[in-house]
């Protein structure tokens, strides 16, 4: 962020100096074109919902309020567009969706980079969103670090590529060479701890070493309380259904949190494919991990997984229109690293009448 803030102020000091040193020119050169945006988006969640519950005392009404929803994105790119690919709107306003920049290879040769943060409350919960990139692409090779943070996926990883290319014509390219992928350890189970012989998760004992409380008024009756002792649920049905999914979950992050990111080294091959004309167009690439180094550390996803895995990601986008009327589009995105995935699509068609 802060260095996010520093480029901000230094580029109207370079535009408008009237000596620029050699690394202001070079700055200079590296932001033209480059768009920096920042925006704040909003709007209702869904509706205040009535739960009704049964308790020693008699029906029990609640009502269970969501806050709005509501996103700040802020970033700079310098991403050359596609031919399919066409400015809506005059700025950039946070709710752009771009499927090729996800791409490996962009439209044009040299030096393009991304750099976004994304901070979202969607229904009450809050999710942040990162995706960072620098990409360098040449006739025969290709080098790009990615910091990709995916809130709603729970997926967060740093990687590098180093990739040997080789052109097939003027539409495609494969590529192969070596993935480097810093995260958490994702084979690491914090509840294995806390399973009973019979496979059930002892699930009362770890909130209460969490800090909940139970209290009982000896007549069938029971309160749980958090840990600053507050009253979260008054029966069973609530305490299971609502509130130990939560105290699971921030068990797991919690004792997650606590390892250190492993490093894994990967051997990757892909390849890019891209045609446009004004009437069809079509675009996809891919990437395939087939082996992974084993360095036999303790939270190693080898013996998570007891042995190789694979990782890939993929992407299409499609266009097609069969006159001045008809066209048909399908845009998507696929991507399953250590047995966690997350995607988009869109898919339609369109018909102008006149």
């Amino acid at each position: 962020m802060k260095n996010l803030l520093l480029l901000l102020l230094l580029i109207p000091t370079i535009s408008f100096g009237q000596e620029q040193s050699p690394f202001a020119k070079s700055l200079k050169k590296t932001f033209k074109f480059a768009t920096f945006y920042g925006a704040v988006n909003g709007g209702n969640s869904v509706s205040d919902q009535d739960v009704w519950s049964v308790t020693h005392d008699g029906l029990q009404n609640e009502i269970i309020e969501t806050p709005f929803d509501y996103s700040i994105k802020f970033g700079v790119r310098k991403i050359a567009r596609l031919g399919y690919e066409n400015r809506e709107k005059v700025f950039y306003d946070g709710t752009e969706k771009s499927f090729s920049d996800a791409a490996t290879i962009g439209k044009i040769k040299g030096f393009e980079f991304l750099f976004e943060g994304d901070y979202t409350r969607q229904q009450g919960t809050n999710f942040l969103n990162q995706n960072h990139f620098l990409r360098y692409v040449a006739d025969d090779w290709i080098a790009k670090v990615e910091y990709l943070q995916d809130g709603f996926a729970d997926v967060e990883y740093f990687e590098s590529t180093q990739r040997y290319r080789y052109k097939l014509g003027k539409k495609l390219s494969i590529n192969v060479g070596a993935v480097q992928r810093l995260s958490e350890p994702y084979g690491y189970n914090p509840l294995e701890d806390w399973l009973l012989s019979t496979g059930n998760l002892h699930y009362t004992d770890l909130a209460i070493q969490e800090g909940y409380t139970m209290e009982f008024d000896g007549e069938g009756g029971v309160e749980y309380c958090d840990p600053t002792g507050r009253c979260v649920a008054t029966n069973s049905e609530v305490w299971e259904a609502l509130i130990i999914p939560m105290v699971l979950s921030d068990y797991t992050e919690q004792e997650r949190n606590k390892l250190a990111n492993t490093l894994q080294h990967s051997l990757v091959v892909g390849f890019d494919f891209y045609h446009y004309t004004k009437d069809f167009w079509l675009h996809s690439w891919g990437n395939l991990m087939p082996y992974h180094y084993d360095n036999d550390g303790q939270y190693s996803y080898h013996k998570f997984n007891n042995g190789q895995w694979l990782d890939y990601s993929g992407g299409l986008i499609l266009g097609y229109k069969f006159n001045k009327h008809l066209g048909v589009f399908a845009e998507g995105k696929y991507n399953k690293y250590w047995n966690r995935s997350w995607h988009d699509f869109s898919i339609g068609a369109n018909y102008v009448i006149f």
